[in-house]
């Protein structure tokens, strides 16, 4: 024993041993993995940053520019109404010198010019309240010279000399556009200043953006160094790691094959094992029901003679024929005890045909399991029909309708599709509601490759808490009302699996219910089950 005992230790020893380059290979592997995320984390945090800061730089440094455009607009604007009030008094000199019409006609152009100007001028400078109170300076200024201009060409026309001579001794017009050449100048010089500000924040804005740039440049080269070699250092190891497991793998499928034949073989032995147990418990079963059968027959003899000896004079003859003999009249306590006894083989032979049906039930579902699956192309409208019609007269007596919707074609075991779908119909009708017309309806749809089914009905309905329980083997749910052995849906979801397919269940208490099978469009002809 000690001997076996040190040899064993040898051999975990030597396996520890074994295992030990693979365990510091993998915690390398961890590290240099957590490496290689931290850097990329840390870069993608740098980029982003630089990223998100170039934008704004960008973008700050545009909305720069576009203020100092702005300010150029305003005096452009600017000089382009000092303009027309210089053009509208110098058409006026013309006209008042040479009479000539075209200066007229200039002037009214200039004149009619100035106030859209000034419109333009105003929108531009709205967020600017220096500029506005200018304007509200200017504007009266401009329109009362030009009616100055307008008057001393009325005078003209009319050739009143005298008087235009007059007004212009005055000199109230030079002194109006002395003022509006003084607050133009004073908004020019606030815009101005607006706009070497502005350009000097786009300049620095611009400056920055290109030393975050370069900065970021030169980052992104010392990230794409780094990630360089840690992507040759992770495929050294990657190459290393593939060697081992290319040796770890050498047995490895053998192993598998070796583990699936033993569970093939399991499964086997399984099948063999119910066969065994279902076909030899059929021998006392058998047994039972022929000897209750011969105890039925003893019981009217047994009381018969009862009834005799509680008669005065003891027993009479016996009759030549005990099948003519008539029922004994026996006392009460005889009667209760002639009752409980036939009660009692009455539960007997109902428990006796119960247990053969569980044992035909696991018998058929052996045979069931048994069975090799063959792919065919189905028409499922045609088998729901077919299915249906052979249900027709359950349906007639439970005043219920089995609708069968159009449905999609597949390719799968007919005889196995055939069960799944008699047994929810079968359940359907089973389980439906005798105060309400039954509706029973099949429909279907394709989706990636699967096609999805729906047994639909407005039966009582399953609660929630059962839905599980009543695809579990001789399980049942609700009021056990109705005849069956809780085997159905359980086949039928076995059938599905192997099938390649789900089968679940979604209902309510006295909502009706609806089952859901999804199964392959086109079968390969693998069973699920066979092959685990």
């Amino acid at each position: 024993m000690v001997r076996h005992g040190s040899r064993a230790g040898e051999q975990l020893g030597l396996s520890k041993a074994e295992h030990a380059p693979m365990a510091v290979t993998a915690a390398k592997s961890s590290r240099h993995a957590l490496g290689q995320v931290i850097l990329l984390a840390a870069g993608l945090v740098v980029l982003t940053l630089i990223s998100a800061t170039s934008v704004y730089l960008v973008n700050k440094a545009r909305e720069d520019a576009g203020s100092a455009l702005h300010s150029m607009e305003v005096e452009n604007e600017i000089s382009l109404a000092q303009l027309e009030m210089r053009r509208a008094e110098s058409a006026q000199r013309g006209f008042l010198l040479t009479q000539h019409p075209d200066f007229r006609s200039a002037f009214e152009r200039a004149a009619s010019h100035i106030p859209s100007s000034f419109e333009r001028l105003k929108a531009l400078t709205v967020d600017n309240p220096h500029h506005q109170q200018r304007l509200k300076e200017m504007i009266p200024q401009a329109n009362q010279r030009i009616q100055q201009l307008r008057h001393s060409i009325d005078l003209a026309l009319a050739n009143r000399h005298d008087e235009i001579v007059e007004i212009a001794r005055q000199e109230a017009g030079r002194d109006a556009m002395g003022q509006i050449r003084d607050l133009g100048s004073e908004m020019r010089a606030e815009e101005d200043r607006v706009f070497a500000e502005r350009t000097a924040s786009a300049d620095a804005s611009q400056s920055l953006s290109a030393s975050i740039t370069s900065i970021g440049s030169g980052l992104v080269v010392v990230f794409a160094g780094l990630s360089i070699f840690l992507v040759r250092r992770s495929s050294r190891a990657r190459d290393v790691a593939e060697a081992q497991l290319r040796d770890n793998n050498l047995n490895l499928e053998s192993t598998v094959e070796q583990r699936t034949s033993d569970l093939r073989e399991a499964n086997d032995e399984i099948q063999r094992f119910a066969y065994i147990v279902s076909h030899d418990l059929r021998s006392p079963l058998v047994n039972i029901m022929g000897f209750t059968s011969e105890l039925e027959e003893l019981r009217g003899d047994i009381f018969r003679r009862i009834a005799d000896l509680r008669q005065p004079g003891g027993l009479p003859p016996p009759a030549e024929d005990p099948a003519a003999a008539v029922e004994p009249v026996l006392d009460e306590p005889d009667k209760q005890l002639s009752q409980d006894f036939t009660e009692a083989l009455g539960f007997i032979k109902s428990s006796i045909a119960k247990m053969d049906r569980l044992i035909s039930a696991i018998l058929s579902l052996n045979r069931e399991g048994r069975r090799e699956f063959h792919p065919a192309a189905i028409a499922m409208r045609d088998l729901i029909e077919n299915i249906a019609s052979t249900v027709a007269h359950q349906a007639a007596e439970a005043d219920a309708q089995i609708r069968v919707e159009p449905l999609p074609d597949i390719v799968s075991d007919r005889l196995a599709v055939e069960q799944i779908f008699s047994n929810l119909i079968d359940n359907a009708l089973k389980y439906l509601k005798s105060d309400r017309p039954g509706d029973i309806a099949i429909r279907g749809r394709r989706k990636l490759g699967f096609t999805i089914f729906e047994v639909t009905d407005n039966g009582r309905g399953i609660d929630p808490k059962d839905h599980q329980r009543i695809f579990d083997l001789f399980r049942r749910a609700g009021p056990q009302d109705r005849p069956g052995q809780g085997i159905g849906l359980a086949h039928a979801r076995t059938l599905v699996r192997r099938l390649g397919g789900t089968m679940s269940v979604s209902s309510e208490l006295h909502t009706g219910s609806t089952f859901t099978v999804t199964l392959p469009t086109a079968w390969a002809g693998v069973d699920q089950d066979k092959q685990s």
